[in-house]
């Protein structure tokens, strides 16, 4: 199993923000290694998107699995000039940084369950898989699975992050959504989330990951796992961190023995 997270959680929350990029970052992947964590999926947030250090550093030496591009999540987000000065800088940071995945969350603000939004958006992503060919485009969405695949058929580099807490929020049917998007799952999301969409520690919401580590085995995923999961009590992050990767760990193994 090859198991990662999600940047900052190894770290106490900035500014009381649940997801933020952390000033910290180097240490945290140190403390990653430490406990046996095979990646770290980079985060770039509206907030952080000025000073964040992905631009301006040299960061190829660190197990970065993918640039995630929260600061796409935004009303503007099918706007040219908003992905040109959001999105443009972070496909070159990929380049520069020899990181070949990309996640485009299309949550809220930039849901794509609309058609109209949709057709929209697949023409202005088109043009960036042509533009960046060497990057992949891998959609963390809420949407049924024949709207994600609308998106990701249209090109050989775009793929899905299946995020397990966004399915089950959404009222989705694990099984279903997996057995129709399998082929293009690249990356997964372990969160768990109540129906009413309630971010909540492992094992304690809707989230069916017994079921969910059964059918991923029978479509024989081989790809990264992401945790994404609920925050613990501040200042105890890698206690809590382990204990999820743990709980991760057996589920895997039971279903995959």
């Amino acid at each position: 199993m090859k198991i990662g997270l999600i940047q900052g959680r190894l770290l106490p929350p900035v500014d009381g923000h649940i997801q933020e990029f952390p000033r910290r970052w180097q240490e945290e992947f140190k403390i990653a290694e430490e406990l046996g964590f095979d990646h770290i999926e980079w985060i770039i947030t509206s907030r952080s998107f000025k000073d964040n250090p992905i631009f301006f550093e040299d960061c190829k030496k660190y197990n970065i699995s993918s640039l995630c591009a929260d600061n796409l999540v935004s009303d503007h987000f099918l706007d040219d000039i908003f992905l040109r000065d959001n999105l443009d800088p972070i496909c070159a940071a990929a380049e520069k940084n020899n990181i070949h995945w990309l996640t485009i969350p299309l949550l809220e603000e930039s849901n794509i369950s609309d058609d109209k939004k949709r057709e929209i958006f697949k023409a202005k992503i088109n043009e960036y898989s042509d533009r960046y060919p060497y990057l992949n485009f891998s959609f963390e969405a809420e949407a049924k699975p024949e709207d994600i695949l609308d998106i990701v058929e249209e090109r050989e580099n775009f793929w899905i992050t299946y995020d397990t807490g966004n399915i089950t929020s959404e009222g989705l049917d694990h099984r279903d959504y997996i057995l129709k998007t399998h082929k293009k799952i690249n990356n997964v999301h372990l969160k768990d989330r109540t129906f009413d969409a309630q971010t909540v520690p492992p094992l304690s919401g809707d989230t069916d990951f017994d079921l969910i580590f059964n059918i991923l085995s029978e479509v024989k995923y081989t790809g990264p796992y992401t945790i994404q999961t609920a925050r613990g009590e501040s200042g105890l992050e890698t206690k809590t961190m382990k204990q999820h990767k743990s709980i991760f760990e057996r589920i895997y193994n039971a279903t995959h023995s």
